[in-house]
């Protein structure tokens, strides 16, 4: 209505096509939360049956309004009619849509002069073509964004903004204590943890054979590691635990919703990601908790820690370096402590929640005002 002042928000609908759950799905649903939590006005909308979607109906999901679309091929003309749909039903001035399926089936043009601004968020080097159709670009390192370039989208409409990450709420003593028994960990065994999908770049086969190399008691303590994910290695991993001696070492705990009680259970988090890895959550996640890291040098590591300061830091694919990594840290409280609370500062004045989510309001008004 005229005479009326414009929302802190512009009106947005964000999109997500993917169905199971990882690093995206759950950023998407961080960064829903943020909007909520905000009282920007704005919707969401998923992948019916997916990972979001079972998390939503077991009241796990965003607090915003949600609908469920179709999403079932990249070419399919009833989720692209779906999307069409929702998109004049809500009339929203930002539609983000975030990986290749929802940016492809997200075609505001065909809505005419009304149609809302297309953003279209990568978290990957993505083939590009999906994406070439939209208003604007967001990508989450300073490397992403000048990759996008150098395939030839325009520079001014390109625009980089970090992932946050919210600060820790510190479980309670018997509530970790409860945790511990549950895996079967013992009082005085060291725990490792590594969060991720199982897929080759995340480098959990060089972890497995590192860990083969690391002494079985550090400091008269033997160690275990904690896996958090799942997907189509998993498998081939469990089969090389076995082979190499460590599969009661070892210990797989699926996707959890909620991974901050495990990684307050570490002594140190592991991310051993190969160099297409784009920013590494796990990063933020470990700082926000506290925890020391031993982080490969992938592309995000490389432009977000500072080796020795915030982070210890190894070649990628260097499976002896990787070893010496985790078993210095191990045998260094003195430095993990620093490296940790180092990490925890990183995470609370670089990537906080109101950082960037001013960067993405203000993105927003900027490319709605015209």
């Amino acid at each position: 209505m005229t005479g009326q002042p414009r929302p802190s928000w512009p009106s947005s609908l964000q999109l997500i096509g993917s169905k199971g759950m990882g690093g995206a799905e759950r950023w998407f649903q961080r960064f829903c939360d943020a909007l909520a939590d905000g009282e920007a006005p704005a919707a969401m909308g998923i992948r019916s049956g997916s990972g979001l979607d079972r998390a939503r109906r077991d009241g796990n999901g965003t607090r915003m309004p949600c609908y469920t679309l179709p999403f079932r091929t990249v070419w399919d003309p009833l989720s692209a009619l779906a999307v069409s749909r929702l998109l004049r039903r809500l009339k929203p001035e930002i539609v983000q849509s975030y990986l290749g399926r929802a940016s492809r089936l997200t075609r505001p043009r065909r809505l005419g002069q009304s149609r809302p601004l297309h953003i279209a968020r990568l978290g990957g080097y993505y083939r590009i073509g999906p994406y070439r159709h939209a208003d604007a670009w967001v990508g989450n390192t300073r490397q992403l964004c000048d990759w996008m370039v150098a395939q030839g989208l325009p520079a001014a409409r390109v625009h980089q903004i970090y992932n946050f990450i919210d600060p820790a709420v510190e479980a309670a003593p018997s509530a970790l204590h409860g945790l511990r028994d549950e895996i079967g960990l013992h009082d005085d065994e060291w725990v490792l943890v590594t969060l991720g999908r199982f897929i080759p770049v995340k480098g959990h086969r060089d972890l497995l054979d590192a860990l083969a190399r690391v002494p079985a008691e550090i400091d008269a303590r033997r160690w275990r590691l904690l896996l958090l994910g799942d997907g189509p290695l998993r498998p081939a991993l469990q089969n090389q635990a076995r082979a190499l001696g460590l599969a009661e070492r070892v210990v797989w705990l699926g996707w959890q919703r909620d991974p901050r009680p495990y990684l307050q259970l570490a002594d140190l988090v592991v991310f051993p990601s190969h160099d297409e890895e784009t920013l590494g959550n796990v990063i933020l996640e470990a700082w926000s908790n506290a925890r020391p890291l031993v982080t490969t040098r992938f592309r995000g590591a490389r432009e977000i820690t500072r080796h020795g300061e915030d982070a210890w830091s190894v070649p990628c694919a260097d499976v002896p370096a990787l070893a010496r990594g985790i078993e210095r840290m191990l045998c260094d409280p003195a430095l993990a402590r620093t490296l940790a609370l180092n990490g925890r500062g990183r995470a609370e004045s670089d990537f906080s929640r109101e950082t960037i989510m001013q960067r993405y309001r203000s993105l927003y008004t900027r490319l709605a005002d015209g």
